[in-house]
């Protein structure tokens, strides 16, 4: 899970792609980057920590140009050195730097051909490195001194052939565009608008809607499966489909958690899919205890405010907020190592008393991954006098790790990996639970105007749509997502950076 955005504008675009990565600051707080093109001249500055300060005002300065891409990092494999903040860049051909998010399934196959065939140097682990690489190559045997939007095109094409996995792209050709372009499953979102200037028409590329909405650009659409669009530094913008057989699998889980809920993704309103969600949930819980005793519903802020407030509508029960969030602690699900999780929660959220003395009060989150959170805020609750504490999630069980860019954990930290329902009620201390439905979370989100056949929903129901993960290849990535190997990987990441700085 990451922010990615590029803009080709007709005046210095420093400012607006800083905007945008602030709007887009919930996909990632871990580093931040931008890079400006000016006069075939590549500026940038990238480094780890939140955009507003990684970006002071004599690196805003120096970034230069009408055309920039940026990115908000949020660590996929717990590293949170500086080294791989992006962009990324190589010089050949043309300068080319290159800003992803997702993941690449097959990114250790690719890793050997591109230094044993491509003949191309990989300096970090990062999966966006070696993406960049391969985009580059497969431009680069094209032979072009002035590549056309054709040629874009069939390195996006080739690229889409060696490439698995899940991945949205923005790449920028020094001195000539911006390319944007999704996996052929669609899993990992990216959307592009347009504004009209006195100067003429500028053009925007972003993960989410919201970051057009706030620099007032105009939504055009989402890019579809395996569709690449590619806008040239003159501003004449072509699009073309790159894939041979794409077909729309997009991550569910955004509409559950990742996304802000102003967003519209693939035509559907993030808003409004949560709504549903907490439509569904009442209904569950209308069937499961119709006599039930729940005096309040509580959301967990933020993300689960949505589907809460409708839940206690359609279930006639008051709504209140019993939470007090304190605004500067970023958001514990994408904090590398349990520690940190742990010892965030308490700062993050303060319990108001008088809505939970005496009452029966169902708390509700959108989620439950590893349940320390949930058992901490359960614990806050009882100690504010909560008669009973029952619980609610917004998405299904969380049982298999996500392969496609979220830092979903080791199956084995996973509360409910292996555990049934009243397991994970007991574990986290609520007096009972209740999960949202997996067919009802589909139709939730799939359910609008604009209707979605497919989800990537592996981490409910363990099918990858991708086809290529099997039982070696998520023990491999246990191996580095636990938090034992996170803990280790920080601290020689934090060796590194001091020694470099």
């Amino acid at each position: 899970m990451c922010g990615i955005v590029g803009i080709v504008g007709k005046s210095n675009v420093n400012q607006a792609l800083y905007d945008g990565l602030t709007v887009l600051q919930h996909r990632g707080q871990d580093a931040a980057g931008i890079v400006t093109s000016h006069e075939g001249r590549l500026f940038l500055r990238k480094d780890n920590g939140l955009v507003r300060d990684v970006f002071q005002q004599r690196h805003m300065q120096r970034l230069v140009g009408h055309m920039g891409i940026g990115h908000v990092r949020y660590p996929t494999a717990g590293s949170s050195s500086s080294a791989e903040a992006q962009p990324f860049y190589v010089n050949s051909p043309y300068g080319i730097t290159l800003a992803h998010n997702g993941n690449l399934t097959n990114v250790e196959q690719l890793a050997k051909e591109i230094y044993e065939s491509d003949l191309r140097h990989v300096n970090t682990n990062s999966d966006s490195e070696v993406l960049l690489n391969v985009f580059a190559h497969e431009l680069a045997v094209r032979g072009k001194l002035n590549p056309s939007e054709e040629d874009v095109f069939a390195a996006v094409k080739d690229v889409h052939k060696r490439c698995r996995g899940g991945y949205a792209v923005v790449a920028m050709i020094t001195g000539y565009g911006i390319v944007g372009f999704r996996d052929p499953n669609g899993i990992r979102p990216i959307v592009f608008g347009q504004r009209h200037t006195d100067e003429g028409v500028e053009y925007m590329i972003a993960s989410e809607s919201v970051a057009l909405d706030v620099l007032g650009f105009t939504l055009i659409r989402d890019l579809a499966p395996g569709e690449a669009v590619y806008i040239t530094e003159e501003g004449q913008m072509f699009t073309r489909q790159c894939a041979p057989n794409p077909q729309l699998k997009p991550c569910i889980f955004e509409h559950v958690y990742l996304a802000r809920p102003d967003s519209i993704m693939d035509g559907v309103s993030v808003y409004k899919a949560r709504l549903r969600m907490g439509e569904k949930l009442a209904d569950k819980i209308r069937r499961e205890r119709p006599e039930h005793d729940i005096d309040v519903v509580i959301p967990i802020p933020d993300t689960s405010r949505t589907s809460a407030l409708e839940l206690a509508n359609h279930l006639g029960v008051k709504f209140r907020e019993g939470f007090v969030k304190n605004r500067y602690i970023g958001r514990t699900f994408i904090m590398p190592g349990q520690a940190a999780r742990k010892k965030s929660v308490r700062q993050k959220l303060n319990a108001i008393e008088l809505e939970f003395r005496g009452k029966n009060v169902m708390l509700v989150d959108d989620s439950i991954v590893r349940g320390t959170t949930c058992k901490q805020i359960i614990q806050m609750a009882r100690e504010a006098g909560a008669k009973n504490v029952y619980f609610c999630s917004a998405a299904p069980a969380v049982r298999y790790p996500n392969v496609y860019g979220i830092d979903m954990p080791s199956p084995h930290e996973l509360i409910a990996h292996g555990r049934t329902t009243e397991q994970v009620a007991e574990l986290i201390g609520a007096d009972w639970l209740v999960y949202q439905d997996l067919d009802d979370l589909k139709e939730a989100v799939g359910g609008g105007k604009i209707k979605i056949e497919q989800f990537d929903s592996a981490v409910f129901d363990g099918e990858y749509v991708t086809g290529d993960v099997d039982e070696a290849y998520l023990n491999r990535i246990d191996l580095a997502r636990n938090d034992g190997s996170k803990a280790k990987s920080q601290a020689v990441s934090e060796i590194i950076d001091l020694y470099n700085n």
